[in-house]
């Protein structure tokens, strides 16, 4: 028996060790690679970048990552992976004139570095030890040969992880505090519409006094001009005012416990949307599978969690909204997903809130549905384009602009997101159809608009993207906005630039819908560096879902304010040291908002492009002169709503890894 049992000591020991110095090979093509993705736009599995076979120095690969342009993708092993191993370089499908190079980092430090790479270089082979690595990070970089913009391809083929065991790699961990800044709201009125508000004459008026405070609440103003009317139990103005010219009015807001007023500038002439448009978008929450019964219940999320109180207006449809042409217009007409549209509109409308659509001058949409134009005289959208939507992104032979926004402007539309690879003649027509509609629609160009025609976007457009789609990651936050200052200087009131939606709450970003990717203080510099940028705000999640931080980080009304003040410029990044961006941003009051940004020199080396866990805050010294605010002010922290005192030349603080801190500075 002692025998038997020393055998079978044997065996159980020889087994453990097995099982112990067991490993596992992951192709990164059979994980879901968009989830470890940053990159704009995400990474494509067993194919490249372009979506065509993987293909480098000629030589075909079945397996691997295609990338798109500057990729990060990162990924948590917590010490069960042995190694990583690839071959790498620029698709053959590559932009010729720009160079890719390829890191592999690991706690830290650079573990593979490939140089510059360029279309018909021999690819390198990839492998790295990971033995005892927590976090690695695949990172590509790409520059530009001259002058120029370009889009490039590159890959990691036949990209495999060795794991102890059957572990498998995780996604970064986002699991920061989500601490609340702005206190609750008061029970007393405060009114928190715009202060200003334009209107074509003779064209539709729709405005509400929104406010914050104990219900019911009662409204009033006045002087009205001639032809408006206010609905006191709602707020909401409507009418019709043709005398063109400026109006100044008081509005009022009044509960048992006390009373609030403003003064109203309305702006009666050839230009409206005199703030940023402030509302929601359905694309990041609901993508192909929106409906009307989602709109309405967005509608109703937005009064019932009370934004609509704070200033949330818009409720977007994006695509997916169309169907054929018809109507007395001969316009596109809603799909089986929208069955009452125009009882729709009208139920919004009621709420005190305006809806817009999505088109395009294409033949068909990204989503493949009907646009603008067609190849047919009547504009028919045959089913047979569907499946092949990509061979018509163009425009056809004849052209629908004019009969689509005489059908919005009947339905009461009040925005228009215009959707393609943006070009003037288009934008033109579709701007002048609209002017002619018969009502104040807010045309907002999309995507990517070159600004080597930036005064002709804001001569024809109300709104354009500066920008690609944005993603739910630091990496699409900081290359949308973070450095578009160049753009700030064409931005007045009515004509905005718009970086993309805001990327908070649960969003489906090309992967499922999921909580944002930002830890909570780059969401708060994401809503202050819009807010100070005078963008769009356009929230891109369930309004439903929304949990108390993403609720309280949307419902600030001195960060809104920011956003939605009257001058309507843009703040200018005016320092950039020591890891600290510095944005100042004037205000009609003669005050200026400030955003103190600690981006810790994101994109100056490989490791700024990951999370490692061993984040630190930053203390700063905020030098006025180098601000060029030279003097004594008085500042108050505007996500704390806190007056922090008098300060003469500069103002110490700490500031939270990719966070901010938010002051207005009022000059003594």
């Amino acid at each position: 028996m002692n025998k038997i049992a020393g055998l079978l000591l044997v065996i159980l020991t020889l087994t453990s060790l097995a099982r112990a110095q067991k490993v596992t090979s992951l192709w990164l093509d059979d994980l879901k690679i968009q989830t470890f993705s940053e990159g704009i736009p995400s990474v494509e599995a067993k194919k490249s970048g372009g979506g065509d076979s993987i293909r480098l120095a000629g030589k075909y690969f079945e397996r691997g990552i295609g990338v798109h342009s500057m990729s990060v993708l990162s990924f948590l092993l917590n010490g069960k992976a042995e190694q990583f191993s690839a071959t790498v370089g620029a698709d053959d499908k590559a932009n010729k004139n720009m160079y890719v190079q390829f890191f592999v980092l690991g706690d830290q430090k650079i573990l593979f570095e490939s140089g510059p790479m360029k279309v018909g270089d021999a690819p390198k082979k990839v492998t790295v030890n990971l033995s005892g690595i927590q976090r690695m990070g695949l990172l590509v970089t790409v520059s530009m040969e001259d002058e120029g913009y370009g889009k490039t391809y590159s890959d990691w083929a036949d990209a495999k992880l060795v794991m102890s065991g059957e572990n498998r790699p995780q996604n970064i961990p986002n699991n920061g505090e989500k601490y609340i800044l702005t206190p609750t709201s008061t029970k007393t009125p405060r009114i928190n519409s715009t202060k200003i508000f334009g209107v074509t004459p003779g064209n539709p008026f729709l405005y509400t006094i929104v406010a914050t405070g104990e219900r019911p609440m009662q409204f009033s103003a006045g002087p009205l001009p001639k032809g408006l009317r206010l609905d006191p139990k709602t707020g909401i103005l409507t009418g019709k005012i043709i005398q063109a010219g400026i109006y100044l009015t008081t509005l009022r807001a009044k509960n048992a416990l006390g009373n609030a007023t403003k003064q109203l500038k309305i702006v009666v002439g050839d230009t409206f949307a005199l703030t940023p448009p402030i509302g929601w978008n359905g694309w990041n929450s609901w993508a192909k599978n929106i409906d009307g019964e989602k709109v309405i219940a967005s509608a109703n999320a937005m009064v019932k969690m009370g934004l609509s109180n704070h200033g949330w207006t818009y409720i977007n449809i994006d695509d997916t909204w169309e169907g054929q042409r018809g109507g007395k217009f001969n316009g596109l007409q809603p799909n089986e997903k929208f069955p009452k549209f125009r009882e729709m509109i009208d139920y919004i409308h009621s709420l005190g809130l305006k809806l817009g659509v999505y088109s395009t001058p294409w033949i068909s949409t990204y989503a493949g549905f009907a646009g603008a134009s067609s190849d047919f005289v009547k504009g028919d959208y045959p089913d047979s384009i569907k499946p092949n939507k990509r061979a018509y992104r163009h425009i056809g032979k004849f052209r629908f602009e004019k009969e689509d926004a005489l059908q919005m402007a009947e339905w009461g539309v009040d925005y228009l997101k215009y959707d393609w690879r943006i070009d003037l003649n288009s934008a033109e027509r579709m701007s002048e159809a609209l002017k002619k509609s018969g009502r104040d629609i807010l045309f907002s160009l999309s995507n990517s608009a070159p600004i080597a025609l930036a005064k002709d976007w804001a001569r024809v457009s109300n709104a354009w993207r500066t920008g690609p789609d944005i993603r739910d990651s630091w990496l699409s936050l900081y290359t949308s906005v973070f450095t578009i200052d160049k753009w700030a200087p064409f931005a007045i009131p009515g004509h905005w630039n718009d970086p993309d939606m805001l990327i908070l709450g649960n969003v489906t970003t090309g992967t499922d819908l999921h909580p944002t990717r930002l830890t909570p203080d780059e969401q708060y510099s994401h809503v202050t560096i819009f807010s100070l940028l005078a963008a769009p705000l356009l929230i891109g999640c369930p309004i439903e879902q929304l949990d108390e931080f993403t609720l309280n980080l949307l419902t600030n009304d001195e960060v809104i304010e920011v956003d939605q003040d009257p001058l309507g410029k843009p703040a200018r990044l005016v320092a950039d040291e020591n890891g600290v961006q510095i944005w100042v941003k004037p205000l009609e009051d003669g005050s200026y908002a400030v955003g103190l940004f600690y981006t810790a020199d994101y994109g100056q080396t490989p490791q700024s492009y990951f999370h490692w866990g061993t984040e630190t805050n930053k203390n700063f010294l905020f030098d006025f002169d180098k601000a060029g605010l030279k003097g004594k002010y008085k500042i108050r922290d505007l996500w704390r709503q806190k007056d922090l005192g008098t300060f003469d030349g500069s103002f110490k603080t700490e500031i939270r890894h990719h966070g901010v801190v938010m002051i207005k500075m009022e000059k003594i």
